[in-house]
């Protein structure tokens, strides 16, 4: 029989695996999950995904494991951020496979709700950021997106109320457009962003990588190449960001790579920099083949720069 939350704070289970991991599917199962371990006291953490779990999604895992009593991964492809029904289609899902590795990875308890379960019958309610949303993605992939994204991550916030949620930084506007919600709603939760997990030649890792051939895998080096190549402009005192975007888009020509943008913010406004005064975050996104890919790259300047 499965231990119960609140025993688990107080039992040691064996290391491999930590515990059972199980499977609920409606809100009301998931809550009578977590009830006797929020009593308790017990820290409960979540990561939120839409499957397709790999490496990235389990060093979230892993990291709220190791500060959490509790840990919850969600499973739910949202419909309502998919801008083109043909990418919601084709989005990989193996949940078995899913489980299988959260476990692994430390995870209790897996969220696996249908789309039903999510938006009922007559729902009609939306969250929304304004500002930050407007650009970058936003604009690329049209007001809906960024929606549908605050909508359900402040559903599974308030469902699983948790201590602790983690996001990657991959999904760097969303991180931000998530911590701006839970600031501006005065929500109890802390947002942990951790960093991008790339592959051994640099290719940021994401559920859409299996989705390239061979070809386009080595093309799709392109985007953290040219994130390099400004990185080391940068580095060597250059702060001009219309130098620094130059460079970049250079590169991904490079590897005949047309990006959909090259950019350099502000890491928490998302505004454009025209300069570099200490550190900026550059954004790429690009279709390789048919698959969209976005990456992104903290640039340090050096302090002494060589265009002033």
């Amino acid at each position: 029989m499965r231990p119960s939350l609140s025993a688990a704070t107080t039992q040691t289970c064996a290391p491999e695996p930590r515990c059972a991991l199980r499977t609920v599917r409606t809100i009301a199962e998931l809550r009578s999950e977590l009830e006797p371990g929020r009593v308790a006291g017990a820290t409960i953490g979540l990561v939120p995904t839409m499957g397709a779990l790999h490496q990235g999604h389990l060093s979230l895992i892993e990291a709220a494991r190791l500060r959490c009593d509790f840990v919850v991964v969600t499973l739910f492809v949202n419909p309502t951020q998919f801008d083109e029904q043909s990418d919601l289609l084709a989005y990989p899902r193996d949940e078995e496979q899913d489980a299988v590795l959260a476990a692994r990875a430390g995870a209790d308890l897996l969220f696996a709700p249908s789309p039903d379960e999510i938006y009922k019958r007559g729902f009609a309610s939306s969250v929304e950021v304004h500002g930050l949303t407007d650009r970058l993605e936003g604009a690329m992939r049209g007001k809906d997106h960024f929606r549908g994204v605050t909508t359900v991550v402040c559903k599974l916030l308030n469902i699983a109320r948790p201590d602790i949620a983690y996001f990657g930084q991959k999904d760097a506007q969303q991180a931000a457009v998530i911590r701006r919600l839970v600031i501006d709603l005065d929500m109890e939760v802390q947002i942990e962003t951790m960093p991008i997990l790339r592959e051994p030649d640099g290719l940021a890792m994401s559920s859409r990588n299996v989705r390239l051939s061979e070809t386009e895998r080595e093309q799709a080096l392109a985007l953290y190449a040219a994130l390099c190549a400004a990185q080391h402009l940068a580095a060597a005192g250059e702060r001009s960001s219309q130098r620094l975007i130059e460079q970049a888009r250079q590169v991904l020509t490079s590897y005949d790579v047309q990006p959909e943008y090259v950019a350099l913010v502000d890491q928490e406004s998302f505004e454009e920099l025209d300069r570099v005064d200490a550190v900026g975050l550059m954004l790429i996104a690009a279709r390789v083949g048919q698959t969209r890919l976005i990456d992104n790259l903290a640039l340090w300047v050096a302090e002494q720069s060589l265009s002033q």
